[in-house]
């Protein structure tokens, strides 16, 4: 069942899905990524690359319910690690969401948008969290194109892996923590969308990035990172 990948459409990514629905999809996908951990390898990558005292303009590209900026706002105070943060996502709702999630004393500057129009904006760090399963081949390749023409220092892809045992292990995942049910649905179809590591390189080749790392993370996260 998993050994090509999926390419139906999630339910969240529906034109006329209701903006207080789509809130609370993304709010409980927040509440996903706390659960699974989904910030670890995000903030391992910048810990890696920033320095206490220094300052750091990041683009975050689809951000939905905008946790990943949010947590990377707190973690630089707690560092000393200066951030100007940027999210851009096409979907409208998302920057409602995200500002009405994110509380006055972080400075985010929300976006509504085409990442593509953001290019040659200095950008030291672009990054993603759960995106590249809802891109098609081609978007996915001129993403990495982008990330490797636009980010000075480094970009990471955070993304899930296409595994079984995810795959398998969501519903219950889900039931117990009582999610949405366009979270319970859109989960799994997200893990059967998303890559296994001997897909990255194909992909990465065909975007002329030829020194980017394909790493996992725990649990279940399927990362890639160029410095």
């Amino acid at each position: 069942m998993l050994d090509n990948r999926a390419t139906a459409e999630e339910l969240m990514d529906a034109d006329d899905l209701p903006a207080d629905i789509y809130a609370e999809v993304v709010a409980d996908l927040a509440r996903v990524n706390v659960v699974t951990m989904a910030p670890r390898p995000t903030l391992a990558f910048l810990a890696r690359l920033t320095k206490p005292g220094q300052s750091y303009r990041l683009l975050d590209v689809g951000y939905g319910d905008g946790d990943m900026l949010r947590q990377i706002a707190r973690w630089g105070e707690r560092r000393g690690v200066g951030f100007d943060l940027v999210g851009i996502d096409l979907n409208p709702r998302s920057e409602a969401a995200a500002r009405a999630h994110t509380p006055p004393g972080l400075a985010i500057d929300w976006r509504t948008g085409d990442y593509a129009n953001l290019a040659g904006e200095d950008w030291d760090f672009v990054i993603s969290s759960l995106v590249a399963h809802h891109m098609t081949r081609l978007q996915l390749i001129a993403f990495l194109r982008f990330m490797a023409h636009e980010a000075r220092v480094g970009w990471l892809v955070n993304d899930l892996h296409r595994h079984g045992f995810a795959y398998h292990g969501w519903p219950l995942l889900a039931r117990l923590f009582g999610w949405h049910p366009i979270v319970r649905h859109d989960g799994r179809l997200s893990i059967a969308r998303s890559y296994r590591p001997g897909e990255w390189p194909p992909l990465l080749d065909e975007a002329g990035v030829g020194d980017a790392r394909v790493f996992r993370a725990f649990p279940f996260r399927l990362c890639v990172a160029n410095r």
